[in-house]
């Protein structure tokens, strides 16, 4: 088998149509330098920010001739906005993140019945703002993890900042928030069906030392979830509230993508210590990205900072570095709007695999670069925790590996 070049890579995509049908995406200059790495080819399209759902299938294209190129195992492709489209987008207004207020009220009740409960009263000795706010007994802190689309590795970040918190010395869950594409189960290796233990309380599954709840453990993967917004709020809630969780130091929360019910329910109804905001060096998907940041703002959730995912590309043969997608772009996003920038998750081989393997690499691998990038980023995390809740939140052991 001939190894794939750019030129042929660039011949079959002179057959896509630029937008509007004008013209072909290469001689137009919309394509970045084309990447190859184990048969697996890396670009991106530039198109304006303000088009970007619309010229959506036009990235599909590109993906697909590629595809069908001999030889060529996987493509990966992502549109990204000229700097003159993604300056155009309003600007956050507020100069920094607000903590969370102790006597801020609920905008609604919940559907398990246990919010008001004497337990949920005296929950999380370790974070009064969470007490406050009527929380998970022995759950310290809930952090949320969100990006403003989807396809920006959410989950996998969500994923390795637990276990890296747990590799910083702390007690640590994950729920699984999206109620219509969980991933832990597969993220984790996990199977098989939580059990009931005493009233209406169910024991979470565990792996890796993680405590872990999702709506993938209740439904099967092929079923189709077809719910409105007071299930889905029941839903969470009932995870959150009917899940003997035990005594943990902080409970991760993988948010599904978006603004939607699940967010709201989330913010709203559960003392959240922080969002974590995580999005790719784009300028597309740092415009979504702002719209969590907005929601979280709104409801007086601190914005504990932004993950850039993706944020270079490690190529697997040589070990060098590629921005193909750009870079920086978070930073100088959480630099703008007066957010803490957490750090840069590159893109290897290594944690697409591991993560499909459902062994997360910061538990595969926790000797590796990558696995410290992760640990430095948790570390960074619960340093802000501690800081919107004026410190009380438990000191982070100095974990040191041999």
């Amino acid at each position: 088998m001939t190894d794939v070049t750019k030129e042929q890579v660039l011949d079959k995509l002179r057959g896509v149509r630029g937008p509007d049908m004008d013209g072909n995406i290469v001689d137009m200059g919309l394509v970045s330098d084309v990447f190859i790495s184990d048969s697996k080819v890396y670009f991106s399209i530039t198109v304006p920010a303000e088009r970007a759902r619309e010229l959506d299938p036009l990235r599909a294209a590109a993906e697909r001739v590629v595809k069908d190129i001999p030889g060529v195992k996987g493509a990966m492709v992502a549109l990204t906005a000229d700097k003159k489209g993604a300056s155009s987008s309003a600007p956050v207004q507020r100069p920094a993140a607000a903590p969370s207020k102790p006597g801020h009220s609920h905008a609604g009740h919940s559907h398990t019945g246990h919010s008001h409960s004497p337990a949920a009263a005296a929950a999380a000795p370790r974070t009064p703002t969470a007490a406050a706010k009527a929380g998970i007994p022995g759950v310290g802190a809930i952090i949320a993890v969100a990006s403003g689309k989807g396809g920006v590795g959410k989950s996998t970040t969500s994923v390795n900042l637990a276990l890296a918190l747990k590799a910083n010395g702390l007690r640590v869950g994950i729920l699984d928030a999206d109620i219509y594409g969980p991933s832990m189960p597969r993220l984790l290796k996990i199977s098989g069906r939580p059990q009931q233990i005493e009233g209406r309380m169910i024991r979470p599954m565990e792996n890796y030392g993680l405590k872990v709840m999702s709506m993938g453990f209740l439904v099967d993967e092929e079923v189709a979830m077809i719910w409105r917004g007071p299930m889905i709020q029941s839903a969470l809630l009932q995870m959150l509230r009917e899940v003997a969780w035990g005594d943990l130091d902080v409970l991760v929360v993988d948010m599904p993508p978006g603004t939607g019910d699940a967010q709201l329910t989330m913010a709203q109804q559960v003392p959240l210590a922080g969002a974590v905001i995580v999005s790719t060096p784009q300028d597309l998907a740092l415009i979504d990205a702002r719209k969590g940041l907005a929601m979280f703002r709104k409801v007086e959730v601190p914005v504990l900072g932004i993950v850039e995912n993706m944020s270079y590309f490690i190529a697997p043969d040589t070990g060098n570095r590629y921005d193909i997608f750009g870079h920086g772009g978070a930073r100088k996003e959480a630099e703008r709007i007066g957010v803490p920038f957490l750090g840069e998750v590159p893109l290897t081989m290594g944690i697409r695999e591991t993560s499909d393997a459902g062994t997360p690499v910061v538990a595969s691998e926790p000797d590796s670069e990558i696995a410290r990038v992760y640990r430095e980023i948790a570390r960074k995390v619960w340093e802000q925790v501690g800081a919107h809740q004026g410190d009380k939140a438990r000191t982070m052991p100095n974990i040191v590996f041999e």
